[in-house]
């Protein structure tokens, strides 16, 4: 079988990383335990720090148990990518975009970009549960070099499907055809693959239907189940995020959460592991998360790893999960004035300026080890002002109260009352 080669090719392991606990969050305070009481059931774990490192971590407990991985990768475009976070902007108008760092996708050379993304691939096989897939998201920079890694790894007769996601948007070509599509390479870890055919049936077109109503014939003779509605084919259209102003957080490259409910609900099961070791904005481990998966979302950008945990904030549930770091956030100087807070019984207030906020959350009986998040305040996705209170759970035990607060340029710091 042919391989790809390049003169650094190699597989060369970083030790694994040093994880640690930094946090819990128990959403709108669901579940909440003080830090006397042991670290309850989680829904799963957000990991700030280099995926590589991190996966290695992970190996000794994971290894063979996570049934499906998506991955989002850099896709050799060779650009630096901003994060928007202002609220209500003209999106027709960039120049009035308040921006903030996002993340970088730039490479010496095709070379540096194969030997960033090799090693990664080989660790996700070895991760992933014999009946588990990885669904590799890419577009036509790197695709086909990605593709001849995955036969190498998996093995090529361990492709499932190149899908396709088609979508609209604006170009500035005017010497070639639009590139309005995604390539998703799909490979199973064995030849018993969870596939959940039921769960992503959509309804067949209207034009078929009625084509069945008129003739007999339709179909040389093969009438299909009309009302169960049809498997997908390896082509899906969905709209881009910047077209869906209610999932759209700023994040640069930030997928929509329809794409990624058909690969989790196709792919896994409730109460599987899922994981997104490039998480971006969140959107997979969100959507794991409403689907009843646990998750695994991990990114070397804090901003990333802040935006995945107030996606999952705002969307809610009863169960908590962690944040984990492999490296540290850093402590920038934040806030020309630190932001005052009053404590009231069984509330928190935001005593001053609102607007510079992106996140606050508060551990009302912090030990100085696990930040437990007991109640949160995130920005919303409109224009409207982040919450200036929050409750605290019935059952807290307040003592030495903890605030933790991310600015909308990513910016924190920590306040003790």
């Amino acid at each position: 079988m042919p391989v790809l080669s390049w003169l650094s090719k190699s597989l060369v392991f970083p030790e694994p990383a040093p994880l640690i606990t930094d946090s819990i969050v128990y959403p709108a305070g669901a579940g909440y335990v003080s830090a006397v009481q042991p670290l309850p059931a989680t829904a799963g774990s957000l990991f700030l720090g280099d995926n590589l490192a991190v996966m290695m971590a992970l190996l000794p407990e994971y290894e063979g148990k996570i049934n499906l991985i998506y991955a989002d990768p850099p896709f050799f475009t060779n650009r630096r990518f901003a994060a928007r976070v202002g609220r209500g902007e003209d999106s027709r108008k960039p120049h009035e975009w308040q921006l903030a760092d996002g993340y970088t996708d730039h490479w010496e050379d095709i070379e540096a970009y194969l030997d960033f993304l090799y090693p990664r691939l080989k660790i996700m096989h070895r991760l992933l549960a014999e009946t588990g897939a990885l669904y590799l998201h890419l577009d036509w920079h790197a695709d086909a070099y990605a593709r001849l890694l995955l036969d190498e790894i998996f093995g090529p007769a361990r492709l499932l499907n190149e899908i396709i996601w088609c979508y609209h948007g604006p170009s500035p070509i005017r010497s070639a055809f639009n590139r309005k599509h995604d390539t998703i390479l799909v490979y199973t870890k064995s030849e018993e693959y969870t596939f959940n055919v039921d769960d992503v049936r959509i309804p067949y077109d209207i034009n078929t239907v009625k084509t069945f109503a008129a003739s007999p014939k339709a179909g040389f003779g093969k009438t299909p189940d009309l009302e169960r509605g049809k498997v997908p084919e390896d082509w899906w259209y969905f709209p881009v995020v910047a077209r869906l102003h209610k999932e759209r957080t700023g994040y640069p490259t930030q997928k929509p959460e329809a794409l990624l409910e058909r690969i989790v609900r196709a792919s896994s099961n409730v109460g599987d592991w899922v994981a997104d070791f490039f998480c971006g904005s969140g959107t997979a481990p969100l959507v794991a998360s409403r689907l009843g998966r646990r998750f695994i979302g991990c990114d070397r950008i804090f901003r990333a790893v802040h935006t995945a945990r107030a996606r999952l904030v705002q969307q809610g549930g009863t169960t908590p999960f962690l944040i984990q770091q492999a490296q540290s956030p850093g402590t920038p100087s934040a806030f020309s004035e630190a932001p005052r807070f009053l404590l009231g019984q069984d509330v928190v207030r935001l005593a001053s300026d609102t607007t510079t906020l992106d996140y606050w959350e508060v551990d009302p009986a912090w030990d100085g080890k696990i930040f437990r998040s007991a109640a949160q305040a995130a920005r919303p996705l409109n224009s409207q002002p982040i919450a200036s209170e929050v409750r605290l759970p019935a059952n807290s035990e307040i003592s030495s109260v903890c605030i933790r607060c991310v600015t909308v340029a990513g910016e924190q710091m920590q306040v003790t009352l």
